[in-house]
């Protein structure tokens, strides 16, 4: 196994890959299998480890801990803030989907009365 440096051009970081050589049998090529190492620090010129894509420390959702239950109290309020004005939404759309649906019906009424004065 070797180690390949490459230079990403956009960013100008040069990240360094453990790569290995193996012969495709389908293609009858020689091909490569690379590894992230990791990429090298411009100052020091040493190899810094990268976390890499699939292990993100901070992910949504996972904060630190609620200390206390007034805490507590204070995020379930919150919480109950926003049902509620999601609910006040839902019935507010739901009213206006009704009065559309009835001016629909209506409007389709009095397309159907024209269409049967134009065809006599």
């Amino acid at each position: 196994m070797t180690q390949v440096k490459v230079k990403n051009k956009k960013t100008g970081i040069t990240y360094v890959y453990e790569s290995e050589s193996y012969w495709d049998k389908e293609k009858k090529q020689p091909r490569n299998k690379r590894k992230l190492i990791g990429k090298i620090d411009a100052k020091s010129g040493e190899i810094v480890p990268t976390r890499g894509r699939a292990k993100k420390e901070n992910q949504k959702g996972q904060g630190k801990p609620l200390d206390t239950s007034a805490e507590l109290c204070n995020l379930c309020g919150s919480y109950e803030k926003q049902i509620a004005s999601q609910e006040e939404l839902i019935r507010t759309q739901a009213s206006e989907i009704a009065e559309l649906k009835a001016e629909k019906l209506e409007m389709a009424k009095k397309l159907m009365e024209l269409a049967k004065s134009y065809a006599v």
